[in-house]
């Protein structure tokens, strides 16, 4: 049997440079297989996931085993396209963690009303980042069994 996890994409929707840059450092001091992609905003996000304008053809797509979800994003927030993603048959399974700043408790309400699958508040040291992607990283690629990417 093998138990070696499985590189997985995971796309992070964040409109911070910082915020991006400090997860990508993350990702590698933690020492994880996956590969980190970035999209700026939800409209980015959205077409990614459809694979359409910069993201077609799909293959500068690959469909993410994982999306780190930003709430606060111009252009489309992540509110908006939680319920989007949720909503569509083809996407709804893709599993979402918000990773915000806020700590709102309406946010963290509504966002597991539109079926978030975690809440997760932006850890503020390097140290907490790298941990909380090693956390993420055993979850969502070592413990639980996530659909297959053809649905």
């Amino acid at each position: 049997m093998n138990t070696a996890p499985t590189p997985i994409t995971i796309l992070m929707a964040d409109d911070a440079p910082g915020d991006r840059l400090l997860t990508a450092e993350a990702l590698k001091d933690a020492r994880l297989i996956n590969e980190l992609l970035f999209v700026e905003n939800g409209e980015e996000l959205m077409d990614y996931l459809h694979a359409r304008g910069k993201f077609a053809p799909p293959a500068h797509a690959p469909r993410p085993g994982l999306i780190l979800l930003d709430l606060n994003m111009p252009r489309k927030d992540g509110r908006t396209v939680l319920k989007e993603i949720k909503n569509t048959p083809t996407l709804s399974q893709i599993p979402i963690a918000v990773l915000t700043t806020s700590k709102d408790d309406a946010d963290v309400f509504r966002s597991y009303d539109l079926g978030v699958n975690s809440y997760i508040v932006k850890p503020v040291t390097f140290e907490a980042i790298v941990d909380t992607l090693q956390t993420l990283e055993r979850h969502w690629f070592q413990i639980v069994e996530l659909p297959s990417a053809g649905g």
